[in-house]
Protein backbone atom coordinates (compact mmCIF):
# COMPACT_ATOMS: atom_id res chain seq x y z
CA UNK A 1 0.00 0.00 0.00
CA UNK A 2 2.82 2.42 0.81
CA UNK A 3 4.47 1.72 -2.52
CA UNK A 4 1.44 1.74 -4.79
CA UNK A 5 -1.45 3.71 -3.35
CA UNK A 6 0.58 6.90 -3.10
CA UNK A 7 2.04 6.64 -6.59
CA UNK A 8 0.72 8.58 -9.57
CA UNK A 9 -1.63 7.04 -10.55
CA UNK A 10 -2.37 5.10 -7.39
CA UNK A 11 -2.20 1.33 -7.88
CA UNK A 12 -3.03 -1.70 -5.76
CA UNK A 13 -1.63 -5.20 -6.47
CA UNK A 14 -4.26 -7.70 -7.68
CA UNK A 15 -3.64 -9.94 -4.64
CA UNK A 16 -5.90 -7.51 -2.74
CA UNK A 17 -8.87 -8.84 -4.73
CA UNK A 18 -8.71 -12.23 -3.06
CA UNK A 19 -10.45 -12.54 0.23
CA UNK A 20 -13.02 -15.35 0.30
CA UNK A 21 -15.70 -13.18 -1.32
CA UNK A 22 -13.29 -12.02 -4.01
CA UNK A 23 -12.26 -15.58 -4.81
CA UNK A 24 -15.90 -16.63 -5.16
CA UNK A 25 -16.66 -13.62 -7.34
CA UNK A 26 -13.76 -14.46 -9.63
CA UNK A 27 -15.06 -18.00 -9.91
CA UNK A 28 -18.38 -16.48 -11.10
CA UNK A 29 -16.52 -14.30 -13.59
CA UNK A 30 -14.96 -17.36 -15.21
CA UNK A 31 -18.48 -18.63 -16.02
CA UNK A 32 -19.76 -15.41 -17.62
CA UNK A 33 -20.67 -15.39 -21.30
CA UNK A 34 -18.30 -12.46 -21.94
CA UNK A 35 -15.32 -14.03 -20.19
CA UNK A 36 -13.87 -16.34 -22.85
CA UNK A 37 -10.36 -17.08 -21.35
CA UNK A 38 -11.49 -19.85 -18.99
CA UNK A 39 -13.44 -21.72 -21.67
CA UNK A 40 -10.65 -21.33 -24.23
CA UNK A 41 -7.99 -22.51 -21.79
CA UNK A 42 -10.19 -25.44 -20.71
CA UNK A 43 -10.40 -26.50 -24.36
CA UNK A 44 -6.61 -26.61 -24.56
CA UNK A 45 -6.33 -28.51 -21.28
CA UNK A 46 -8.86 -31.12 -22.40
CA UNK A 47 -7.19 -31.71 -25.75
CA UNK A 48 -3.61 -31.72 -24.42
CA UNK A 49 -3.98 -33.17 -20.91
CA UNK A 50 -1.75 -36.21 -21.50
CA UNK A 51 0.96 -34.08 -23.15
CA UNK A 52 0.84 -31.48 -20.37
CA UNK A 53 0.97 -33.97 -17.48
CA UNK A 54 3.71 -36.03 -19.14
CA UNK A 55 5.72 -37.98 -16.59
CA UNK A 56 5.30 -35.50 -13.72
CA UNK A 57 5.44 -36.88 -10.20
CA UNK A 58 4.27 -33.62 -8.60
CA UNK A 59 1.86 -30.96 -9.85
CA UNK A 60 2.10 -27.49 -8.33
CA UNK A 61 -0.62 -24.99 -9.27
CA UNK A 62 0.07 -21.33 -8.54
CA UNK A 63 -3.06 -19.29 -7.84
CA UNK A 64 -5.11 -22.45 -7.68
CA UNK A 65 -8.43 -20.94 -6.53
CA UNK A 66 -11.17 -23.56 -6.85
CA UNK A 67 -8.87 -25.87 -8.89
CA UNK A 68 -11.79 -26.48 -11.23
CA UNK A 69 -9.86 -26.06 -14.48
CA UNK A 70 -7.12 -28.35 -13.19
CA UNK A 71 -9.40 -31.35 -12.74
CA UNK A 72 -8.99 -32.43 -16.36
CA UNK A 73 -5.25 -32.73 -15.67
CA UNK A 74 -5.81 -34.37 -12.29
CA UNK A 75 -7.95 -37.02 -14.01
CA UNK A 76 -4.78 -38.07 -15.86
CA UNK A 77 -2.30 -37.34 -13.10
CA UNK A 78 -4.11 -39.11 -10.25
CA UNK A 79 -4.14 -42.47 -12.04
CA UNK A 80 -0.40 -42.97 -11.72
CA UNK A 81 1.80 -44.24 -8.90
CA UNK A 82 5.22 -42.72 -8.50
CA UNK A 83 8.35 -42.92 -6.45
CA UNK A 84 7.96 -40.82 -3.29
CA UNK A 85 9.02 -37.18 -3.69
CA UNK A 86 12.20 -36.14 -1.97
CA UNK A 87 11.36 -34.13 1.14
CA UNK A 88 11.50 -30.51 0.10
CA UNK A 89 10.70 -27.37 2.01
CA UNK A 90 7.42 -25.57 1.35
CA UNK A 91 7.57 -21.94 0.22
CA UNK A 92 7.99 -19.25 2.84
CA UNK A 93 4.72 -18.28 4.47
CA UNK A 94 3.24 -21.74 3.99
CA UNK A 95 0.92 -23.32 6.51
CA UNK A 96 0.98 -26.98 7.47
CA UNK A 97 -0.25 -29.15 4.58
CA UNK A 98 -3.69 -30.69 4.73
CA UNK A 99 -2.51 -34.05 3.36
CA UNK A 100 -0.67 -36.54 5.53
CA UNK A 101 2.89 -37.61 4.82
CA UNK A 102 3.41 -41.13 3.41
CA UNK A 103 3.36 -43.73 6.18
CA UNK A 104 6.49 -45.52 7.30
CA UNK A 105 7.42 -48.29 4.91
CA UNK A 106 5.84 -46.55 1.92
CA UNK A 107 9.22 -45.91 0.29
CA UNK A 108 8.56 -48.23 -2.63
CA UNK A 109 5.59 -46.36 -4.01
CA UNK A 110 3.71 -43.17 -3.23
CA UNK A 111 0.61 -41.48 -4.53
CA UNK A 112 1.05 -38.55 -6.90
CA UNK A 113 1.33 -35.20 -5.13
CA UNK A 114 -0.76 -32.13 -5.96
CA UNK A 115 0.23 -28.82 -4.35
CA UNK A 116 -2.30 -26.00 -4.82
CA UNK A 117 -0.84 -22.60 -3.87
CA UNK A 118 -3.03 -19.58 -3.17
CA UNK A 119 -3.24 -16.52 -0.94
CA UNK A 120 -6.95 -17.04 -0.15
CA UNK A 121 -6.88 -19.42 2.82
CA UNK A 122 -10.59 -20.31 2.97
CA UNK A 123 -10.92 -21.03 -0.74
CA UNK A 124 -7.65 -22.99 -0.81
CA UNK A 125 -8.50 -25.38 2.02
CA UNK A 126 -12.09 -25.86 0.83
CA UNK A 127 -10.72 -26.81 -2.59
CA UNK A 128 -8.08 -29.12 -1.09
CA UNK A 129 -10.66 -31.00 0.97
CA UNK A 130 -12.90 -31.41 -2.08
CA UNK A 131 -10.04 -32.75 -4.19
CA UNK A 132 -8.90 -35.18 -1.50
CA UNK A 133 -12.41 -36.64 -1.45
CA UNK A 134 -12.76 -36.63 -5.23
CA UNK A 135 -9.36 -38.26 -5.91
CA UNK A 136 -8.69 -40.86 -3.17
CA UNK A 137 -5.34 -41.87 -4.67
CA UNK A 138 -4.04 -38.29 -4.74
CA UNK A 139 -2.06 -36.58 -2.00
CA UNK A 140 -3.18 -32.95 -1.75
CA UNK A 141 -0.93 -30.57 0.20
CA UNK A 142 -2.20 -26.98 0.02
CA UNK A 143 0.20 -24.10 0.60
CA UNK A 144 -0.90 -20.59 1.59
CA UNK A 145 1.59 -18.20 0.02
CA UNK A 146 2.01 -15.13 -2.13
CA UNK A 147 2.83 -16.69 -5.49
CA UNK A 148 5.06 -13.73 -6.38
CA UNK A 149 7.32 -14.30 -3.36
CA UNK A 150 8.01 -18.03 -3.13
CA UNK A 151 11.22 -18.85 -1.30
CA UNK A 152 13.08 -22.14 -1.29
CA UNK A 153 12.52 -25.28 -3.34
CA UNK A 154 8.99 -26.29 -4.25
CA UNK A 155 7.53 -29.47 -2.75
CA UNK A 156 8.13 -32.62 -4.73
CA UNK A 157 10.93 -34.44 -6.48
CA UNK A 158 13.41 -32.18 -8.31
CA UNK A 159 13.07 -32.65 -12.05
CA UNK A 160 9.67 -34.31 -11.68
CA UNK A 161 7.55 -31.23 -11.05
CA UNK A 162 4.96 -29.71 -13.33
CA UNK A 163 4.29 -26.12 -12.24
CA UNK A 164 1.05 -24.63 -13.58
CA UNK A 165 0.38 -20.92 -13.86
CA UNK A 166 -2.92 -20.77 -15.69
CA UNK A 167 -5.69 -18.30 -16.47
CA UNK A 168 -3.54 -15.67 -18.16
CA UNK A 169 -2.43 -14.32 -14.77
CA UNK A 170 1.07 -13.75 -16.17
CA UNK A 171 -0.49 -10.79 -17.99
CA UNK A 172 -1.22 -9.09 -14.66
CA UNK A 173 2.45 -8.20 -14.27
CA UNK A 174 4.23 -5.18 -15.70
CA UNK A 175 7.26 -5.93 -17.87
CA UNK A 176 9.62 -5.54 -14.89
CA UNK A 177 7.36 -7.54 -12.57
CA UNK A 178 7.08 -10.34 -15.12
CA UNK A 179 10.87 -10.53 -15.40
CA UNK A 180 11.18 -10.70 -11.60
CA UNK A 181 8.47 -13.36 -11.41
CA UNK A 182 10.15 -15.58 -14.01
CA UNK A 183 13.50 -15.19 -12.24
CA UNK A 184 11.84 -16.18 -8.96
CA UNK A 185 10.21 -19.23 -10.56
CA UNK A 186 13.50 -20.35 -12.06
CA UNK A 187 15.06 -20.00 -8.60
CA UNK A 188 12.58 -22.35 -6.89
CA UNK A 189 12.47 -24.93 -9.71
CA UNK A 190 15.09 -27.50 -10.72
CA UNK A 191 16.47 -28.66 -14.09
CA UNK A 192 13.93 -30.93 -15.75
CA UNK A 193 10.95 -29.34 -13.99
CA UNK A 194 8.32 -28.08 -16.44
CA UNK A 195 6.21 -24.93 -16.47
CA UNK A 196 2.75 -24.75 -18.04
CA UNK A 197 1.92 -21.09 -18.64
CA UNK A 198 -1.48 -19.85 -19.83
CA UNK A 199 -1.66 -16.49 -21.61
CA UNK A 200 -4.33 -14.45 -23.36
CA UNK A 201 -3.90 -13.42 -27.00
CA UNK A 202 -4.42 -10.06 -28.67
CA UNK A 203 -7.86 -9.72 -30.28
CA UNK A 204 -10.68 -7.25 -30.98
CA UNK A 205 -10.55 -4.60 -28.21
CA UNK A 206 -14.35 -4.62 -27.92
CA UNK A 207 -14.28 -8.29 -26.93
CA UNK A 208 -11.49 -7.63 -24.48
CA UNK A 209 -13.30 -4.75 -22.77
CA UNK A 210 -16.54 -6.76 -22.56
CA UNK A 211 -14.67 -9.60 -20.83
CA UNK A 212 -13.69 -7.19 -18.03
CA UNK A 213 -16.96 -5.24 -17.88
CA UNK A 214 -19.76 -7.81 -18.05
CA UNK A 215 -23.40 -6.86 -18.40
CA UNK A 216 -24.33 -8.46 -15.05
CA UNK A 217 -21.85 -6.32 -13.10
CA UNK A 218 -20.00 -9.26 -11.53
CA UNK A 219 -16.59 -7.86 -12.51
CA UNK A 220 -17.59 -4.45 -11.16
CA UNK A 221 -18.46 -6.03 -7.80
CA UNK A 222 -15.18 -7.97 -7.87
CA UNK A 223 -13.28 -4.72 -8.42
CA UNK A 224 -15.17 -2.74 -5.76
CA UNK A 225 -14.73 -5.56 -3.25
CA UNK A 226 -11.02 -4.71 -3.23
CA UNK A 227 -11.87 -1.53 -1.29
CA UNK A 228 -13.62 -3.64 1.36
CA UNK A 229 -10.55 -5.90 1.61
CA UNK A 230 -8.30 -2.86 2.07
CA UNK A 231 -10.60 -1.39 4.74
CA UNK A 232 -10.55 -4.64 6.73
CA UNK A 233 -6.79 -5.06 6.42
CA UNK A 234 -5.42 -1.53 6.85
CA UNK A 235 -6.99 1.06 9.13
CA UNK A 236 -8.59 3.58 6.79
CA UNK A 237 -10.95 6.54 7.10
CA UNK A 238 -12.87 7.89 4.11
CA UNK A 239 -12.43 4.77 1.93
CA UNK A 240 -15.99 4.00 0.82
CA UNK A 241 -16.93 1.86 -2.21
CA UNK A 242 -19.95 4.14 -2.81
CA UNK A 243 -17.51 6.86 -3.86
CA UNK A 244 -16.16 4.81 -6.79
CA UNK A 245 -17.28 3.13 -10.01
CA UNK A 246 -15.70 0.30 -11.98
CA UNK A 247 -14.04 0.96 -15.34
CA UNK A 248 -12.26 -1.29 -17.86
CA UNK A 249 -10.30 0.25 -20.76
CA UNK A 250 -8.03 -1.02 -23.55
CA UNK A 251 -4.53 0.49 -23.57
CA UNK A 252 -3.40 -0.18 -27.15
CA UNK A 253 0.11 1.21 -26.61
CA UNK A 254 0.81 -1.28 -23.80
CA UNK A 255 -1.33 -4.07 -25.34
CA UNK A 256 -3.29 -4.51 -22.14
CA UNK A 257 -6.67 -4.13 -20.47
CA UNK A 258 -6.63 -1.88 -17.41
CA UNK A 259 -9.18 -2.00 -14.60
CA UNK A 260 -9.77 1.17 -12.60
CA UNK A 261 -11.87 2.40 -9.74
CA UNK A 262 -12.90 5.97 -10.66
CA UNK A 263 -13.89 8.49 -7.99
CA UNK A 264 -17.39 9.82 -8.59
CA UNK A 265 -16.80 12.70 -6.15
CA UNK A 266 -13.81 14.30 -4.43
CA UNK A 267 -12.42 11.84 -1.86
CA UNK A 268 -9.93 12.12 1.02
CA UNK A 269 -8.64 8.85 2.44
CA UNK A 270 -6.59 8.68 5.66
CA UNK A 271 -4.43 5.70 6.63
CA UNK A 272 -3.45 6.33 10.29
CA UNK A 273 -1.22 3.25 10.63
CA UNK A 274 0.66 4.20 7.45
CA UNK A 275 0.87 7.83 8.47
CA UNK A 276 -0.36 8.84 5.02
CA UNK A 277 -3.36 10.46 3.37
CA UNK A 278 -4.50 10.54 -0.24
CA UNK A 279 -6.88 12.94 -1.97
CA UNK A 280 -8.57 11.92 -5.21
CA UNK A 281 -10.46 14.48 -7.27
CA UNK A 282 -13.66 13.47 -9.03
CA UNK A 283 -12.71 11.39 -12.11
CA UNK A 284 -9.33 10.35 -10.70
CA UNK A 285 -8.69 6.62 -10.65
CA UNK A 286 -7.03 3.80 -8.73
CA UNK A 287 -5.58 1.23 -11.13
CA UNK A 288 -6.39 -2.19 -9.72
CA UNK A 289 -5.33 -4.55 -12.50
CA UNK A 290 -3.51 -4.76 -15.80
CA UNK A 291 -4.09 -7.70 -18.15
CA UNK A 292 -1.47 -7.88 -20.89
CA UNK A 293 -2.43 -9.64 -24.12
CA UNK A 294 0.32 -11.38 -26.11
CA UNK A 295 1.10 -12.39 -29.66
CA UNK A 296 1.31 -16.23 -29.92
CA UNK A 297 5.10 -16.63 -29.49
CA UNK A 298 5.95 -13.37 -27.75
CA UNK A 299 6.51 -15.05 -24.39
CA UNK A 300 8.91 -17.69 -25.68
CA UNK A 301 11.85 -15.32 -26.07
CA UNK A 302 11.22 -13.98 -22.57
CA UNK A 303 11.08 -17.47 -21.10
CA UNK A 304 14.27 -18.48 -22.88
CA UNK A 305 15.98 -15.47 -21.34
CA UNK A 306 15.10 -16.69 -17.85
CA UNK A 307 16.44 -20.24 -18.11
CA UNK A 308 13.50 -22.08 -19.71
CA UNK A 309 13.94 -24.20 -22.82
CA UNK A 310 11.49 -23.56 -25.66
CA UNK A 311 8.61 -26.01 -25.94
CA UNK A 312 5.22 -26.34 -27.60
CA UNK A 313 2.67 -23.52 -27.67
CA UNK A 314 -0.96 -24.58 -28.10
CA UNK A 315 -4.04 -22.45 -28.76
CA UNK A 316 -7.76 -23.18 -28.70
CA UNK A 317 -9.49 -23.64 -32.06
CA UNK A 318 -10.63 -19.99 -32.16
CA UNK A 319 -7.11 -18.71 -31.44
CA UNK A 320 -8.27 -16.77 -28.38
CA UNK A 321 -5.88 -18.16 -25.77
CA UNK A 322 -2.48 -19.85 -25.58
CA UNK A 323 -0.64 -22.32 -23.36
CA UNK A 324 3.13 -22.72 -23.42
CA UNK A 325 4.93 -25.73 -21.95
CA UNK A 326 8.61 -25.13 -21.21
CA UNK A 327 11.35 -26.97 -19.31
CA UNK A 328 13.90 -25.64 -16.83
CA UNK A 329 17.33 -25.75 -18.47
Amino acid sequence: MREGFFSDPPTVPPRWFYDEKGSLLFDRITRLAEYYPTRAEAEILRSRAVDIVGDATTMVELGAGTCEKTRVLLDVFSRRTTAPPAGAAAPAGAVAPAGAAPPAGAAAEASPLFVPVDISTEMLFDSARALAAEYPGLRVEPVVADLTALDGPLPGEPGGRLVLFLGGTVGNFSEAQRADFLDMLRGVMDPGDRLGLGFDLVKDPARLVAAYNDADGVTAEFNLNMLDVISRTVEARGLDRRDFRHEAVWNAEESRIEMWLRAIRDVRIDFPTLGRSRTLDVGAGIRTEIARKFEPYALMDELAGHGFLRGPVWTDDAGDFGLALVVVD
